[in-house]
C-alpha cells in the first residue's frame, strides 16, 4: 500500500483523517509523502489512543466518583491478540476509519492484517483472561488486569521438513502504539537475600529481610475498551528494569563488565514468556517471574487504594477483590500477609481475615501433576521471608485441620502446603486454596471433579468456599469482528443488540426451519471457508477445495487433547480408500493448528506425525480427492480468527475427565460448527443448551474411565480385537509414514505403555461417530438446521454471564454506568 498524506488539513476535521495525519508528521516524524503499511498502522492507531485515553481519563473519574470497589485480575497470560480492529469496533469507528483510509489511498484491511498479535500468552488460559477483561469493561465495571510485558512471547512456530522448530517472537519489533509507559509509577521488588532474626522494642519476634536484590517494575498500560466505547480500562504489564544503582564494589574493583552484566540479569526477569522449567536455571527464572508480577501488582494496588481519602486497610477487602487466574499468582497470599503484617503493622488474625476476603482463586487443571510445585530450598534462596510467612500459615492451618479431623494424619500429609518429598515442594494449589475465600472451577463437571477427585480434603473442610463459574467468551471478538459476514446476516435478522446481550440469538432458532435462511447462512459459511483455503495456501502452498467438509481441531498440542487419536482416524480413512476400495460419503479436509512445549517430546512428535500424514496424503492421487490434511503453523489470535468461522466440525476430543472448560468449543458452536467431541469440560454445557441431537457426541463417560481404571484397562486387548485399529497401528509402525519405523512409538506407547488417555477404548467410538457426521452431512437442510440451532443456543458461552456471575457470586463487584452523580 502506498498511502499519501501530502494535505496537512482535511476537509472532515472532526473525523479519523486528520489526527492520523497528525501522527504520521508528529508522531513519526514523517514528511508529507508515500507511507508504508507498518506507518500507516502506527498513525492509525495512534489516532485511535487518543480517544482511548480519553475515556480512560473519563472512566477512572467515574469510579472515583462513585467510590466504586474494584477488581484486580492477576494472570500470567493475556493473550489479547491484534488491537486495532477490536478497539475501531467497539468504539463504533469502523466505518469512519475505512472512509479516512480511502481518502489517504489506503486500505483499512489490509493495514488490520499489519498489526503484530501482541505475544503475552500461550493459550486458552490467556485468551480468556482477555475477553475477561472485555467484558468487563463492556458492562462497564470497575475491573482491571495485571500481567508481565514479556518482549519475547512463547515463540513463533514454523514448519521445517514436518517438525516444529521455534523462533523467538519479537513482537514488539515495530514497538506498540497501544502502550501507555508509565516510569513514574515503577515498583520496587525485593528478591533473594536473609533474614536476620531480631525483636521488636517490646520484645516481640521482628524478622527482618536483609541484603535482597532490587527489581523494578516499569508499567506500560493497554486500554481495555468496551463495548459502545462508554467505558475504558485497562491492562498493566510491568516489564523489569535493574534498579539504578551498581554493586558498586564490583565496580571499583575494575570490573566493569560483570557490573553491568548484573544489571542486565534482572532484565530477563520480563524477557520471555514461561522459559523452560528442564534447566534449573529456567526453573528459578519462573519463580521469579511469578514473584515479579505479584509483587508488581500487590503494591500497584496499595498505592492506589491508599489514594482513597482515609483508606484503612481494614476496610481492604470490602473495596479491592483480587482473581488468581491459576495457581502461578498464589504468591499473592503470602506477599499481600508480608506487606500487612511487616510493613503494615496489622496483627496477623487481622491481616489473615483480610488476605481470604479478597482473594479468589480460580483452578484451571484436573491433573495433579499438573498443579505447580517449588522445591522448599530454591524457594527459601528466592524468596526467604515468603517461605517463613508460608510455614506459619501452614502451622495455624493444619492445627485447623487437627480439630476438625483428630487423629487422621494422613489426612494432614495429604492437605499440608509442604509436600513431604524429596526434596520438600511447596504446594502452590494448597497456598491458593488456603488463601482464598472462592475456589471455583470453570465447567459444570470440572468444579464437581474438583471437589471430588482433585481437592476432596478441602471441600469436606470449606464446602461453602468451592463453586463453579463456566467460562465465556466475547462475541464481540469472536462473531462481531472475527465473522463480519455472519454479523450482518445475524443483525438483517435480529437487530444489532445481540453484541451486548448474546441471548437475543434465542429467536435465531425459529429461522433454522427457514429454508431461504439455511441458504443465507450456508453462503457465509461458503465465503469463510474459502478466506480460509486462500490463507491456507498463502502459509503452507497446499490447495484445499472449500466445497469439502471443513474438520478442524485447532489447540495447545498435549496427548489428553487427543489430536493423535484424530490423526489415526485419518490414517483408516486413507487405508479404507486405498486398501479396501471403500469411497467416503464426503470429502473432507482436515485441518490441525497448535504449539508443542519446546521441551515436550510427544506432542512434538504428534506434529511431526500430522505433518508426515499430510505429505503421504495429500501427494496421493488415489486418495487426495476425498481427503486433504493441513496443519497451519504458528496458531495466534489473529489466525483463529480465520480459521474458526470456516470451521463446520469442531475436534472436542479430549479424554472426558482432563478438559477444565475448553474455550474453542463455544467459539466455533457461536460461529455456526457442530461439536464433535466427548462429554468433557464444557463440552457437557453445550450438549445441555443445544441438545444431544444438534452434536456428535462419542467415547467413555468420566464414571466409565474410572471403572476401567479399576477394573484393569488392557490395552492390548483392544488393538488384538479390532482389525481396523490393528492395521492403524501396524501401518505406523512400518515405513509408510516415515523410513525405519519412525513412529512405531505410537503402536508401544498405547498399546505396551498403558494407552493413558483412552484413545484405543475410544476409538471404534470415534470412527462411528465421523460416519454419522460425514451421512447427515449430505443432507444440506438437516445440517445447516443444525448449526444454526447451535449459533441460536450459544448465548450461555459469552463471558458477559461469566463476569455477572464472578461479580454477584465472588467479587461483590457492581456496574458503574455513564449516569452516576
Amino acid at each position: 500500500m502506498s498511502s499519501s498524506f501530502a494535505r496537512q488539513e482535511t476537509s472532515v476535521p472532526e473525523g479519523l483523517t486528520a489526527p492520523i495525519l497528525h501522527h504520521a508528521r508528529y508522531g513519526l516524524a514523517l514528511p508529507p509523502g508515500p507511507l508504508t503499511p507498518q506507518q500507516v498502522l502506527t498513525a492509525t492507531a495512534l489516532a485511535v489512543r487518543d480517544r482511548t485515553v480519553e475515556g480512560m481519563l473519563a472512566t477512572e473519574e467515574r469510579y472515583r466518583r462513585a467510590d466504586a470497589k474494584r477488581l484486580y485480575y492477576l494472570s500470567m497470560e493475556f493473550l489479547v491478540g491484534r488491537s486495532l480492529e477490536n478497539n475501531l469496533q467497539n468504539l463504533g469507528l469502523l466505518a469512519e476509519a475505512r472512509e479516512a483510509l480511502e481518502e489517504l489511498g489506503g486500505n483499512l484491511e489490509e493495514v488490520l492484517a499489519t498489526e503484530h498479535d501482541a505475544a503475552l500468552g500461550n493459550g486458552g488460559l490467556g485468551r480468556l483472561a482477555a475477553c475477561f477483561l472485555d467484558s468487563l469493561a463492556s458492562l462497564d465495571m470497575p475491573g482491571f488486569g495485571y500481567g508481565i510485558h514479556y518482549e519475547y512471547g512463547l515463540f513463533r512456530q514454523v514448519i521445517d521438513n514436518c517438525s516444529q522448530r521455534e523462533q523467538p517472537d519479537n513482537w514488539l519489533s515495530y514497538g506498540s502504539p497501544w502502550e501507555i509507559e508509565q516510569p513514574d509509577e515503577a515498583c520496587v521488588v525485593p528478591a533473594y537475600g536473609y533474614i536476620e532474626h531480631a525483636e521488636d522494642r517490646e520484645g516481640s519476634y521482628n524478622p527482618l529481610w536483609l541484603g535482597w536484590r532490587v527489581l523494578v517494575g516499569v508499567p506500560y498500560d493497554l486500554p481495555i475498551v468496551g463495548y459502545g466505547g462508554r467505558t475504558v480500562n485497562w491492562l498493566r504489564l510491568f516489564a523489569a528494569r535493574s534498579s539504578d544503582e551498581f554493586d558498586i564494589e564490583i565496580f571499583n574493583e575494575g570490573d566493569y563488565l560483570r557490573a553491568v552484566s548484573q544489571k542486565m540479569e534482572s532484565e530477563t526477569v520480563s524477557k520471555v514468556l514461561y522459559p523452560s522449567d528442564a534447566v534449573a536455571a529456567g526453573r528459578e527464572l519462573r519463580l521469579l517471574q511469578e514473584y515479579f508480577l505479584v509483587a508488581c501488582a500487590i503494591r500497584d494496588i496499595f498505592r492506589r487504594y491508599e489514594r482513597r481519602p482515609g483508606a484503612d486497610f481494614q476496610d481492604f477487602a470490602a473495596r479491592v477483590a483480587i482473581q488468581l487466574n491459576d495457581t502461578h499468582p498464589s504468591l499473592t497470599v503470602l506477599e499481600l500477609m508480608r506487606i500487612l503484617v511487616d510493613e503494615k503493622r496489622m496483627a496477623w488474625e487481622e491481616a489473615w481475615e483480610t488476605v481470604g476476603a479478597a482473594c479468589g482463586y480460580t483452578n484451571h487443571t484436573l491433573m495433579p501433576e499438573a498443579l505447580e510445585r517449588w522445591p522448599v530450598p530454591l524457594f527459601e534462596r528466592v524468596l526467604p521471608r515468603h517461605l517463613q510467612i508460608l510455614y506459619e500459615i501452614n502451622h495455624r492451618f493444619l492445627s485447623e485441620v487437627g480439630r476438625r479431623f483428630p487423629g487422621d494424619v494422613d489426612r494432614l500429609r495429604r492437605m499440608s502446603l509442604i509436600e513431604e518429598s524429596e526434596p520438600r515442594q511447596v504446594r502452590m494449589a494448597h497456598l491458593a486454596i488456603v488463601g482464598s475465600h472462592s475456589v471455583n472451577g470453570v465447567a459444570t463437571l470440572h468444579s464437581e471433579l474438583v471437589k471430588s477427585s482433585l481437592v476432596p480434603d478441602f471441600h469436606a473442610l470449606w464446602p461453602e468456599r468451592f463453586n463453579n463459574k463456566t467460562n465465556g467468551v466475547t462475541p464481540r471478538r469472536w462473531l462481531l469482528t472475527a465473522n463480519p459476514a455472519l454479523a450482518a446476516l445475524l443483525e438483517d435478522a435480529l437487530g444489532s443488540g445481540w453484541a451486548a446481550d448474546l441471548e437475543r440469538l434465542r429467536p435465531l432458532a425459529k429461522l433454522a426451519d427457514d429454508a431461504a435462511f439455511r441458504v443465507d447462512f450456508a453462503g457465509v459459511k461458503q465465503q469463510n471457508k474459502a478466506r480460509l483455503a486462500r490463507q491456507i495456501a498463502e502459509t503452507t502452498r497446499i490447495a484445499v477445495d472449500p466445497a469439502t467438509l471443513f474438520d478442524v481441531q485447532v489447540k495447545r498440542i498435549h496427548e489428553y487433547k487427543r489430536q493423535l487419536l484424530n490423526a489415526l482416524h485419518i490414517v483408516h480413512q486413507y487405508l479404507s480408500i486405498c486398501e479396501d476400495g471403500i469411497t467416503p460419503p464426503v470429502a473432507k479436509t482436515y485441518i490441525f493448528a497448535g504449539k508443542a512445549a519446546p521441551g515436550y517430546w510427544a506432542a512434538k512428535q504428534v506434529i511431526y506425525l500430522i505433518n508426515r500424514i499430510a505429505a503421504v496424503i495429500n501427494a496421493d492421487p488415489r486418495a487426495r480427492d476425498w481427503l486433504r490434511v493441513v496443519f497451519i503453523p504458528d496458531y495466534r489470535v489473529s489466525l483463529a480468527e480465520v480459521i474458526i468461522p470456516a470451521g463446520e466440525i469442531s475436534e472436542q476430543i479430549s479424554t472426558a475427565g482432563t478438559e477444565a472448560s475448553g474455550t474453542s468449543n463455544m467459539k466455533f458452536a457461536m460461529n455456526g460448527a457442530l461439536t464433535l467431541g466427548t462429554l468433557d469440560g464444557a463440552n457437557v454445557e453445550i450438549r445441555d443448551e443445544v441438545g444431544a441431537e444438534n452434536v456428535f457426541l462419542f467415547g467413555l463417560t468420566v464414571e466409565e474411565i474410572a471403572a476401567r481404571r479399576q477394573q484393569g484397562y488392557r490395552p492390548a486387548e483392544v488393538y488384538a480385537a479390532d482389525p481396523d485399529l490393528k492395521r492403524v497401528l501396524d501401518t505406523l509402525a512400518g515405513d509408510r509414514f516415515g523410513e525405519g519405523g519412525t513412529f512405531a512409538w505410537v503402536r508401544e506407547k498405547l498399546v505396551e505403555g498403558g494407552d493413558p488417555y483412552f484413545l484405543l477404548a475410544d476409538f471404534a467410538s470415534y470412527r462411528e461417530v465421523h460416519e454419522r457426521a460425514a451421512r447427515e452431512y449430505l443432507d444440506p437442510a438437516r445440517w445447516w438446521r443444525k448449526a444454526i440451532w447451535n449459533v441460536a443456543h450459544t448465548g450461555r458461552f459469552s463471558s458477559d454471564r461469566t463476569i455477572r456471575q464472578y461479580a454477584a457470586e465472588i467479587w461483590g463487584l457492581r456496574s458503574v454506568p455513564e449516569d452516576v452523580p
